[in-house]
């Protein structure tokens, strides 16, 4: 079973058991959270799509922790005219443990 869940505006795929990364969510660690923007749910036999979210069904999952993503580097540059920037940037990302998939 699985279930594409929808969070700061991105697509996941959700399994039982399993850990998705999603952008930084102003929870604490160790709190659990209902995901309930949930697009598309399959039992491996039935799957329902929802118009654009499936009604009745949400993803219970825990926090598991934040942390920060790999440091991406940010460098412009012209030619011949002296002009170099470089900036660095690292995303903050929360890593969430999914409980269960409930369907009404």
């Amino acid at each position: 079973m699985y279930a594409i869940v929808e969070s700061g505006g991105k697509q996941y795929k959700a399994v039982p058991g399993t850990t998705i990364e999603v952008d930084r969510l102003l929870i604490e660690e160790g709190a659990e959270i209902n995901l309930d923007r949930v697009l598309l749910v399959s039992d491996g036999e039935e799957v329902q799509v929802g118009t654009p979210t499936v009604d009745g069904t949400t993803v219970k999952a825990t926090v598991v922790e934040h942390f920060k993503g790999r440091k991406i580097i940010v460098f412009k540059y012209k030619a011949k005219e002296r002009y170099r920037r470089k900036q660095g940037h690292r995303q903050q990302y929360t890593r969430l443990q999914i409980d269960e998939i409930s369907v009404k």
